[in-house]
């Protein structure tokens, strides 16, 4: 086996490996089903911390005002996430493909 048939066989290896890595991470559906989870976990979360935001009375308001500092830039992008859906079963219904 010559050095070019060696480097014939590692490029085709590193392009098949680098083939897979960007199916499984960019194109394959999964990778949308994950995204949306990631994003309904963020946004129980953030909904958990700032009930006010959207006129529901919390207790803990006055303790989890102290993280907005630090979630200033996830906080406007949640809210204006949430105000631009059609609705929250639409969305949940697209889960289930109804």
């Amino acid at each position: 086996m010559t050095v070019a048939d060696r480097i014939a066989t590692f490029r085709a290896t590193l392009e098949e490996w680098l083939a897979g890595l960007y199916h499984g991470m960019i194109t394959h559906p999964a990778y949308e089903k994950i995204e949306k989870e990631a994003e309904d976990t963020e946004d129980e979360f953030m909904l958990a911390c700032f009930p006010d935001a959207f006129g529901i009375p919390s207790p803990v308001s006055y303790y989890t005002a102290e993280l907005l500092p630090y979630l200033e830039d996830e906080f406007e992008a949640w809210e204006r996430r949430l105000w631009d859906r059609e609705s929250l079963i639409e969305r949940k219904g697209q889960q289930y493909h109804f």
